[in-house]
């Protein structure tokens, strides 16, 4: 069975007048087809998929990871947002970040915090809690 994973774009607004960071959204979509066909032989379906209609405010670079979520129905990850799944991004490169996002979510979705956890979780001991 195919595992299947969405990365979504939501609409942003940028707040800040000092910051500015414009998504290249046919860039993007080019970039999830390549991450599908390098996955796709490991039976993992990678899509992209565009909400514009939801808008979230960003301030900054971490804010603008979380316009991106990722879905995987099958970890049960309904609409984790990339910054979420990663935490802080190294570079600020946002391909970067999608990839490492997204393999995590394929390849150890267990890492991932569960969503309203409020940082009470497991710490990933392999005690299965």
């Amino acid at each position: 069975m195919q595992k299947e994973i969405t990365v979504v774009l939501y609409g942003y607004r940028i707040t800040n007048r000092e910051w500015s960071h414009e998504v290249d959204s046919a860039a993007l979509n080019g970039f999830i087809g390549t991450l599908h066909d390098e996955l796709n032989t490991l039976g993992i379906t990678v899509t992209y998929l565009e909400a514009p209609d939801t808008v979230l405010e960003v301030n900054g670079y971490g804010d603008l990871l979380n316009t991106i979520r990722l879905r995987s129905p099958g970890d049960h990850i309904s609409n984790l947002c990339l910054g979420h799944i990663i935490g802080q991004s190294a570079n600020c490169d946002l391909f970067e970040d999608i990839r490492r996002g997204v393999s995590r979510v394929a390849f150890a979705p267990e890492m991932i915090e569960p969503e309203g956890s409020n940082k009470v979780v497991c710490h990933n001991c392999g005690c299965g809690c």
